[in-house]
């Protein structure tokens, strides 16, 4: 194999697809990353046979087709540390040369043969999706999973398929997060028996492959695993296994509740002021609804006392409720400043649902007046 590339883009790419390959492994050649050059495409690739990427790379210049497996420690510093704007990689069955015009490195060469197969996409029944909105359910989502929990079903982001939308759920039994949108079924497949989870792990790979703001995705789910495919990457991950909670049980149904809109940026500073006091022992703040004011406390016996005041579009009779400052601030941090929540609370025993227009729910367990 013989090239000539951007290094820029060569590093992002390169970066990416290293955020796949294992650092602890038995089988050593998955700790590197494959370099396929063919038809003017530089491809790189890596999996950990659970999650895998295939990654295409701008601005190559291919002068010999061929396959090299490039250990990630040495050619990641190589290419971060590099002055040069372009880089000759050469590679024989003994070492690969990565030459600029002020440097050059030598590094042992492997048998690419022995790098397992990563997929293509090739599926004709999937849905389409744009790059932006899927990002976004990402990104409202995964905070909410449980890494930690014996139940697998926690731990990833449940996706659900209808002809014309994709919906995002993600839970770890204290909180929910739902965001869905449009989408559009491409073939027909049988969603009834898929349960697609897909793990922590691959859906940060998604959403840190997938960068164009403007193009779609496709997304094709099947019995065990998912394929992702964008402009210039195809990502492929196992599905966790489990089923997952009936997420539309979670969601209040009720008769008579508070229903208040307010401003994400004035109530996300607020609930910071309010938490310098919390602790990870003391974690919750009281939640005063009443006539015009919505008043947040927190007390600590080490550490001190909060009392901050915020003004609200509100005249009915007081609600109060306590809740872990952590949920409430995951569900605002992901929210643009300027944006409108509708809080619906119907006392201080029942969750808080935390609504806003364009799809996005989330349902938070309130804590002992206590805690």
């Amino acid at each position: 194999m013989k090239i000539v590339c951007e290094r820029s883009p060569l590093l992002s790419a390169f970066q990416t697809a290293a955020l796949v390959a294992p650092t602890r492994t038995p089988k050593a050649i998955l700790k590197n990353v494959k370099f396929e050059a063919a038809e003017n495409v530089l491809v790189l690739m890596a999996t950990d046979l659970e999650v895998g990427i295939r990654i295409e790379v701008e601005g190559v210049e291919i002068q010999e087709p061929g396959s090299i497996v490039a250990p990630i420690t040495q050619l990641a510093s190589i290419l971060r540390e590099s002055v040069d704007d372009r880089l000759r990689i050469e590679a024989d069955a003994q070492r690969i040369v990565i030459e600029g015009e002020r440097s050059r490195f030598v590094l042992p060469e492997q048998n690419p043969d022995e790098f397992p197969n990563v997929v293509c996409f090739e599926e004709q029944a999937y849905h389409e999706i744009s790059s932006r909105l899927f990002r976004e359910l990402i990104r409202r989502t995964l905070f909410a999973t449980e890494s930690e929990s014996s139940r697998y079903a926690l731990g990833g982001v449940y996706l659900e398929f209808e002809p014309e939308r994709i919906t995002a759920v993600a839970t770890d039994g204290r909180r929910l997060a739902k965001m869905e949108g449009a989408a559009q079924a491409v073939g027909t497949r049988d969603d009834n028996e898929v349960m697609t989870i897909v793990p922590n792990r691959a859906m940060q790979l998604m959403e840190r492959a997938i960068t164009e703001v403007d193009a779609n995705i496709h997304l094709a789910a099947r019995h065990n695993d998912i394929l992702v495919r964008s402009s210039r990457a195809v990502i492929y991950s196992r599905l966790v296994e489990g089923r997952f909670p009936r997420w539309r049980d979670v969601f209040p149904q009720r008769q008579e509740s508070i229903q208040i809109d307010l401003a994400v940026g004035p109530l996300y500073s607020a609930l910071r002021q309010a938490s310098i006091v919390a602790s990870d022992e003391s974690r919750g703040i009281g939640f005063e609804f009443g006539e015009g004011n919505l008043v947040l406390t927190a007390a600590t016996t080490e550490i001190g006392q909060s009392r901050v005041e915020l003004p609200i579009p509100y005249t009915g009779a007081g609600v109060k409720i306590t809740l872990d400052h952590r949920f409430v601030a995951d569900f605002l941090r992901v929210l643009a400043a300027e944006q409108s929540v509708r809080i619906d609370i119907e006392n201080g025993e029942s969750a808080a649902l935390f609504t806003t227009e364009d799809g996005y729910g989330y349902v938070v367990m309130p804590l002992a007046r206590d805690a």
